[in-house]
């Protein structure tokens, strides 16, 4: 679009903010500078082009505020082990073999994406089911969740673990019934091996990918994302290898995703000798915060709950004691920390931590936030309206997750999960995210899951949390767009906002709850240039 000209773009249902409707917008320089009637718009712009996108939706673009570019560049380099690529665990072991078969001996066969919970053989994945497919090369599978992974036996050995290992504090190691380590790595055990945004080290056991590997990987996962209509990202943990990637590819032009990033709290001496401050870079590239971690997944079951059950594994990643410590030096800088808690045992700590160091150092402007937030009560729930804590559930977990999630939680914690109805009527800002790898990253998805609470098997899962569809597209837009940002110009197309929108086939608000995730996307636009186009 011409930067200078204004160019107006029309079609049959223009939406400005979920709920709100004009017939057009003016667009110049990347911005939205006016909206209204397309003859009105006509007459104070006459040199203007017409964009019209006849029988369709334009709406805001949408904005995912916790998502994983980083990991999602890496993963596309390797296996797809998701359900849909191996729908049984012979087909996920076969995938590996055909792998190695094609590998040199010695390099590192890796994949992702493994469910474990949708696989019909009703066992997990351990490192003899990969010694018989890989037994020359180092095997890693990471669960769906990405809280957990399996290891075989030549990459336990590269890693230095043997039956009487003791895992390191945060993390757990897989047995079996004789006591021998089985290859499954939990919480800290995985992350020191191969994620190094999130390793004490620094390093990992894992090779890293080049940064030209790692370029092709972002461009595939950014193309998928501009398909399904994301224009803005948050990338909820990342370390100097990844923001290394988004400078890069920011330069090459390769980087067509606003996106925000959050720095592993492993990293923080790295805020200090760059002089970073939340907020700090620009409209296409931006530091949003710190990233820590107290518990682990509610798909790989170790969260942190008052009452567990017999399903759960939970684990507490970080010590009480250091991430009080790391609440007080982030917010004594004035940063944002965002720390990731899914169980309710796992908040009430991360509340803790942030009541202290706000009742230390006042900084009533500074609102941190609660990655995931899963399983809350009331009491949660006065204690984050009372700090301006936001939080950041997932969108689609409903649906993917289906049923299990009553298997492993009960009805009852069902009910307080991904609590979006309970949240907005508490007066607690919440967005919408995907978690992506750990879960869908379709925002359709998202707001079709949060609208009717029911999973991919159609099984009901606490019902009182749905929410309406302009409440749900809220998720994905305006209250996205507050949690990187009080005064972000994303999530809107109001004059000053920034000119990143969507063309649907259909209005989400004006099409039935259970149909909305099938919605074709036609076009996506950032600053009012195409990203996409169906």
């Amino acid at each position: 679009m011409n930067e200078l000209t204004p160019t107006l773009v029309t079609a049959s249902t223009v939406m400005t903010e979920p709920g709100a409707y004009v017939q057009a917008l003016a667009i110049a320089d990347g911005r939205v500078v006016g909206t209204g009637q397309l003859d009105m718009l006509r007459s104070r712009y006459p040199a203007a082009q017409v964009l019209d996108f006849p029988g369709a939706v334009v709406v805001p673009g949408f904005h995912d505020a916790h998502i994983h570019l980083g990991m999602a560049a890496d993963d596309m380099l390797h296996l797809d082990l998701s359900p849909d690529a191996t729908p049984s665990l012979s087909a996920l072991v076969a995938t590996i073999g055909t792998e190695a078969a094609k590998t040199p001996p010695g390099d590192w066969v890796r994949g992702s994406r493994y469910d474990d919970a949708k696989m019909p053989e009703g066992r997990v994945l351990d490192r003899w089911d990969l010694d018989e497919v890989a037994p020359d090369h180092p095997v890693l599978v990471v669960q769906v969740a990405g809280h957990w992974g399996v290891l075989n036996s030549v990459g336990l050995a590269l890693a230095g673990i043997v039956d009487d290992s003791e895992p390191p504090a945060g993390g757990d190691f897989g047995r079996d019934g004789t006591g021998r380590v089985n290859g499954i790595l939990y919480e800290r055990a995985l992350f020191d091996v191969a994620y190094a945004a999130s390793s004490r080290t620094g390093t990992t056991v894992v090779p890293a990918s080049t940064q030209a590997d790692k370029l092709l990987g972002l461009r595939r996962a950014l193309d998928r994302w501009h398909a399904a209509g994301l224009t803005s990202i948050c990338d909820a943990l990342c370390g100097p290898d990844e923001v290394a990637l988004f400078g890069a590819a920011r330069e090459s032009g390769l980087l067509t995703m606003r996106t925000g990033f959050m720095l592993g709290a492993e990293h923080y001496d790295l805020v200090h000798r760059l002089g970073l401050r939340t907020g700090f870079g620009d409209e296409r590239l931006r530091f949003v915060g710190i990233k820590a971690f107290l518990d682990g997944a509610i798909g790989g079951r170790t969260c942190l709950l008052d009452d567990p059950g017999e399903h759960i594994h939970g684990i507490q990643a970080t010590s009480t004691k250091d991430l009080t410590e790391i609440v007080r030096t982030v917010h004594g800088d004035g940063n944002r920390i965002g720390v990731h808690a899914n169980g309710d045992k796992a908040i009430r700590i991360v509340l803790d931590a942030y009541e202290q160091a706000q009742a230390a150092d006042p900084k009533p402007g500074l609102r941190h936030r609660i990655e995931h937030c899963s399983v809350v009560d009331a009491d949660i729930l006065a204690r984050m309206r009372a700090l301006g804590a936001m939080a950041l559930p997932f969108g689609s977990y409903v649906h993917y997750h289906g049923g299990k999630l009553l298997e492993w939680y009960g009805p009852e914690r069902v009910s307080s999960m991904f609590a979006h109805r309970s949240f907005l009527d508490a007066g607690v800002t919440v967005a919408g995210s995907s978690d992506y790898p750990c879960g869908p990253y379709e925002p359709l998805l998202g707001i079709q899951s949060m609208v009717t609470r029911r999973g991919y098997d159609g099984v009901e899962i606490g019902p009182s949390q749905r929410i309406s569809a302009t409440e749900a597209l809220a998720m994905y837009t305006t209250n996205a767009a507050a949690t990187v940002g009080d005064t972000d110009p994303t999530g809107r197309l109001t004059p000053g906002s920034l000119a990143d929108f969507v063309v649907l086939a259909s209005d989400p608000l004006a099409t039935a709850a259970d149909e909305i995730a099938a919605i074709a996307v036609l076009a996506t636009y950032v600053g009012g240039s195409p990203v996409f186009e169906a």
